[in-house]
């Protein structure tokens, strides 16, 4: 359960889906870098680095994949939102985007099911 959150909120239930994603992702041989990531421009759920290349991680979780489950919830807008919010994190790091290799993965729960798509947008 996630400290602060009652156990049934989906916003829990989205943290340990979130841990979840970050346990596999270090077994996959991943480094997190940070966790949650908010800007006024939005959030980014994981910030892992792979070799030279940074990871920006959207964690999505859905209960069933009736209404295109998690993969179809990340629309062009929550997308640019992302690479906004990216941009963000870049910035205050002092890193210049032209010069730091950078991806954004997905990681889908459907239920107890995970896929990862690297490279996802």
């Amino acid at each position: 359960m996630a400290p602060g959150y009652p156990a049934g909120t989906s916003r829990a239930r989205g943290e340990q889906f979130e841990r979840r994603a970050e346990q596999f992702l270090l077994g996959q041989g991943l480094c997190l870098v940070a966790r949650n990531y908010q800007c006024k421009l939005g959030e980014i759920d994981l910030v892992m680095r792979t070799g030279t290349t940074l990871v920006f991680v959207e964690v999505r979780y859905r209960r069933s994949n009736h209404y295109g489950g998690a993969l179809a919830s990340v629309t062009a807008t929550k997308q640019q939102r992302l690479r906004r919010a990216a941009l963000s994190y870049l910035q205050s790091q002092g890193l210049n985007e032209s010069r730091q290799s950078c991806r954004f993965d997905l990681i889908a729960c459907d239920g107890s099911h995970i896929d990862w798509i690297p490279n996802a947008f």
